[in-house]
């Protein structure tokens, strides 16, 4: 799969039979339709669906960033915004096949719906563990 935002060659990053496609050059992450669901649930964030099974209707967020196009069906994205202050603008394929995050999106998201920043929880968590190497907050 080809990046959206540098248009690198994207690289395929699994855990728990979770696959997700990561940029190793700007360090965006590509969850197909569904992935990011599972990952929150293997966190044991299952309350997250509510939030998430809203993304495809909300209203498209004022952004500079230049709009992408799916890496799947090449169609303009629709940016929305996800999460709490600060709301993380993300981007989102209008057909469903995905969303895009750049580079510490997935580790600012994960650290708002944990509550504290990934790096103070236990070690013995290994999904966060994984989640702190691959998906920095920046």
């Amino acid at each position: 799969m080809i990046c959206p935002t540098c248009k690198s060659a994207m690289i395929v990053v699994e855990h728990n039979k979770i696959e997700l496609d990561y940029c190793t050059s700007c360090q965006g992450v590509w969850f197909d339709s569904g992935e990011l669901e599972l990952l929150l649930e293997s966190m044991g964030l299952e309350s997250s669906k509510l939030f998430l099974s809203n993304i495809l209707d909300t209203a498209g967020a004022k952004s500079s960033e230049k709009e992408r196009r799916c890496p799947i069906c090449v169609r303009r994205m629709k940016k929305t915004t996800i999460g709490q202050q600060p709301e993380i603008v993300i981007d989102v394929c209008r057909q469903g096949d995905g969303l895009w995050f750049d580079g510490g999106e997935v580790g600012r998201l994960m650290e708002q719906l944990v509550g504290k920043p990934l790096e103070k929880l236990g070690s013995g968590q290994q999904i966060i563990a994984f989640l702190r190497e691959v998906f920095k907050a920046r």
